[in-house]
């Protein structure tokens, strides 16, 4: 499988309470309602918590500030991902979810990567 990574850092207006509510309610229906076109395996959400864990995790590894959430998104193959973005379907529902991405994730602070995983342990 193939998956695309996304850490996400909200937009500079946006409380992280607020942006995790609209990617959750809005944004990821958004992106329920286009899986198909897009050929997605999985669509996952990671949302960090505002928690003083978080913050001595943070101090103990002198890490730079996490991030406000992490999306995952996984195709069958690199095939699968690219054949779903050269769809029409698939290249105007990209489109779309860029459009809202604009409303409350701050691209030029939120790396993204396609991988390949590893597991480990997987149980």
């Amino acid at each position: 499988m193939i998956k695309l990574t996304y850490c996400l850092k909200r937009q500079s207006h946006l409380s992280r309470e607020a942006f995790q509510k609209y990617w959750l309610e809005t944004h990821g229906p958004m992106v329920r309602e286009r899986a198909e076109a897009l050929g997605l395996r999985r669509y996952v959400q990671v949302h960090t918590l505002d928690d003083e864990l978080n913050a001595t995790l943070v101090r103990s590894r002198n890490s730079p500030e996490e991030f406000d959430g992490v999306a995952e998104l996984w195709w069958d193959s690199k095939a699968d991902l690219e054949a779903a973005f050269s769809s029409r379907a698939g290249r105007k529902a990209g489109r779309e979810l860029l459009e809202d991405e604009k409303k409350f994730i701050d691209s030029s602070r939120s790396p993204v990567w396609i991988a390949e995983e590893h597991p480990i342990v997987d149980r």
